[in-house]
């Protein structure tokens, strides 16, 4: 890999990691009663996260269920 991918994957990587932040703290605010603009961002956030545990859910069916033979 050289340098300059590199690069691009570290600032791909802080992008992420900026809208993760900017988006935790729209949930923070719209929780204090916040602009709609942010209330908006926040329903946004709160839905991504819902997809991103939906799909690690779906990815490892037998590490999250329960089969209910306890027994």
């Amino acid at each position: 890999m050289n340098a300059e991918a590199g690069n691009m994957i570290v600032l791909v990587l802080l992008g992420v990691l900026a809208l993760a932040a900017g988006g935790c703290v729209c949930v923070v605010w719209a929780e204090q009663g916040g602009p709609r603009w942010v209330r908006a961002v926040a329903t946004m956030t709160l839905a991504a996260g819902r997809v991103v545990r939906r799909s690690e859910r779906n990815r490892r069916p037998g590490l999250n269920r329960t089969t209910g033979d306890d027994g």
